[in-house]
């Protein structure tokens, strides 16, 4: 895969806690100049992401429920649907990883499914967050993702213990049987490790480093 290709797969990323309008004019502009697919930032600057990316094709992502997961379904749907106002064109959500890993399924998909229903016609990746969850956890995920009617199954926030793992982008692409596709996100920071993940079935790559 050439360079280029792979730039338009990239979710540019800056989600620090202490990042700055500076920082992300920055980031806009290194995205701009790499031709990446996207920006993704927290709901606060995702106006201010919008202004600068005006008139490129870049589009612009943010978070939901970031990085926990752990908000009730009405405080995510709020924060969506002004993430979409404010001019998102993709939302990253981190599901109820408490309430998945306590068994209680249902919920999970139904929060999922109210929030894509809410938030049309954005583009919806649903973080799983990988390093919690079992082998056999990953596949009921999967199945989940799916049914919610989201777009893509994202692997990490980048704040868990472990990022994406090349095993389970290839567990995905072979289960998921062309329904969903796959972000690798957490722990890309070259461009080895970006092919790597795109040549096991990743659709999308976040990073938060120009690849090397």
């Amino acid at each position: 895969m050439e360079l280029f290709s792979l730039n338009k797969l990239i979710d540019y990323t800056n989600l620090k806690p202490f990042a700055t309008y500076q920082d992300i004019e920055k980031l806009c502009k290194e995205a701009v100049e790499n031709g990446f697919y996207a920006v993704c930032v927290n709901p606060f600057f995702v106006k201010f992401a919008k202004s600068l990316l005006k008139g490129t094709d870049v589009k612009v992502c943010s978070v939901v429920g970031f990085p926990l997961g752990a908000n009730s379904v009405k405080t995510k749907l709020v924060e969506a649907s002004t993430c979409i106002t404010d001019g998102a064109d993709e939302i990253d959500i981190v599901w109820n990883i408490s309430a998945f890993k306590s068994g209680d399924y249902t919920l999970v998909e139904n929060e999922l499914k109210t929030i894509v229903s809410y938030t049309q016609p954005a583009v919806h990746k649903v973080i799983v967050e990988t390093a919690y969850l079992t082998e056999e956890e990953k596949l009921t995920a999967l199945n989940i993702v799916i049914n919610s009617g989201a777009e893509f199954i994202k692997t990490s926030t980048g704040y868990a213990p472990k990022g994406a793992d090349i095993n389970d982008i290839k567990l995905w692409k072979e289960k998921g049987d062309g329904k969903i596709k796959i972000k690798a996100s957490g722990g890309i920071r070259d461009t080895q490790t970006a092919l790597q993940m795109v040549k096991a079935g990743a659709d999308r790559i976040g990073t938060s480093t120009l690849l090397k």
